[in-house]
């Protein structure tokens, strides 16, 4: 009976460590929840399942029963989708949490790549994981994207409709995506939700620049961006 040899294994394990190392240490340089110590045991628990799995394989089974070495490695890519998933959170319209959760699927990879004795594969994947994380942030800032947001505002009796609010919105420069609509009957007032499309970059500046604009209208009694 084969087996994998003490100083393949410490090599592969090695391997996994170091890789969890790097990818975990920029994670926890931006206070991401799968930090280093996260990182470290997904990646050195996907590499040892995959030298126990390559062990059954070795072992070559009974007469009855032959091991599939990738099934191991299949159930663990499955799995880590329930840890990925408490990574990701969701607060109104902002979603965090994605590129975390997939960096903890990504080293999970990196963990099977080495476990299974795969080195150059294994560091390829690890510098195009590092140079995602590390270097492409700093060409996305050059990356004009749309920034979502929304517009509360209330009226009285006496104030200009929501076609004419939106007129108002759209003549600076922001576009409306959709309108919801509030009747406080006792009270008169009218509360008109806008959700906008805008750029990022215009986003701080067109923000003090609407609710100035909205706050001058007649019956406007409340402005609110959020």
């Amino acid at each position: 009976m084969n087996s994998v040899a003490v100083t393949d294994i410490l090599l592969r394990v090695g391997a996994a460590f170091a890789a969890g190392v790097l990818v975990g240490w920029e994670r926890e340089s931006r206070g991401r929840p799968a930090g280093l110590r996260t990182t470290i045991l997904t990646c050195v628990a996907s590499a040892a399942a995959m030298i126990v799995s390559q062990e059954l394989f070795l072992w070559g089974g009974t007469s009855t029963w032959k091991p599939d070495p990738a099934r191991l490695g299949a159930g663990i890519l499955t799995g880590i989708g329930f840890l990925g998933a408490g990574t990701i959170m969701r607060h109104e319209n902002f979603v965090r949490g994605i590129t975390t959760a997939a960096t903890l699927w990504f080293v999970t990879v990196l963990g099977l790549a080495f476990g299974s004795g795969q080195f150059g594969l294994g560091y390829i994947c690890l510098g195009v994981v590092l140079l995602t994380l590390m270097v492409l942030p700093r060409l996305e800032k050059h990356i004009e994207t749309d920034w979502y947001a929304y517009l509360t505002v209330t009226t009285g009796a006496a104030s200009p409709g929501e076609a004419d609010l939106q007129k108002q919105l759209e003549a600076l420069g922001v576009a409306v995506l959709a309108i919801k609509l509030a009747y406080d009957v006792p009270n008169r007032l009218k509360t008109v939700e806008f959700e906008l499309r805008l750029k990022r970059s215009k986003r701080l500046a067109l923000a003090s620049r609407l609710l100035e604009e909205m706050a001058r209208l007649p019956g406007v009694t409340q402005v609110r961006w959020h």
